[in-house]
C-alpha cells in the first residue's frame, strides 16, 4: 500500500521527467525539478510545470518551499511564500493533481527557467484539526479550488 510519494502525471510519462529527491541524510525537502522549460517576463507572474503528482497520508500535507538560490540566481520568489498540496489534490479531476510552482520574476529582465533545474523542495510533513472540525466542500481541482461554491 502506498503511504506518501511522487509520481509522474500521465501527460508527462514519456518525458524524461525524474522523481524528486533528498541529497543528504538529513534534508527535510525533496528536490522538485522544472518540467518544461518557461520564459518569466519582468514583473509577471508564471505557472511552472512540474510533471508530478503527490501522495500522501490522510493527516499529511506537502509544502512547497523555494530553494535557497531561487531569488538569487534566478530573480523569482513563489508567489504565495508555501505553497501547500492537501491529500486530495492528487489525482483531482480538474488536472489529475498536477504540481505547479506560482513564480514572480522580481526582476527588469526576462528570467529563463529549463527542463530539469531544481527550484524548489516538497517537504512532507503532519497536520493538526480544531476540535469541531467542520469540512466546508469538495476539493474541484487546484488554485483555490476550495473555496469555490
Amino acid at each position: 500500500m502506498k503511504k506518501r510519494g511522487f509520481e509522474i502525471v500521465s501527460g508527462y510519462t514519456n518525458k524524461d521527467i525524474s522523481l524528486p529527491r533528498r541529497h543528504t541524510a538529513h534534508s527535510a525537502g525533496y528536490d522538485i525539478k522544472v518540467g518544461e522549460a518557461i520564459s518569466v517576463p519582468p514583473k509577471q507572474i508564471a505557472y511552472v510545470k512540474t510533471g508530478l503528482k503527490a501522495f500522501m497520508d490522510d493527516n499529511e500535507v506537502l509544502l512547497l518551499v523555494p530553494r535557497s538560490s531561487l531569488a538569487k540566481k534566478h530573480s523569482l520568489v513563489l508567489i504565495n511564500s508555501v505553497g501547500v498540496i492537501d491529500g486530495d489534490y492528487y489525482d483531482n479531476r480538474d488536472n489529475e493533481g498536477h504540481i505547479f510552482f506560482q513564480v514572480y520574476n522580481i526582476s527588469d529582465e526576462t528570467v529563463t527557467l529549463t527542463k530539469g533545474e531544481r527550484i524548489c523542495q516538497g517537504i512532507f510533513t503532519t497536520y493538526l484539526k480544531a476540535d469541531h472540525d467542520e469540512l466546508a466542500g469538495e476539493r474541484n481541482g487546484g488554485f483555490g479550488s476550495t473555496g469555490r461554491g
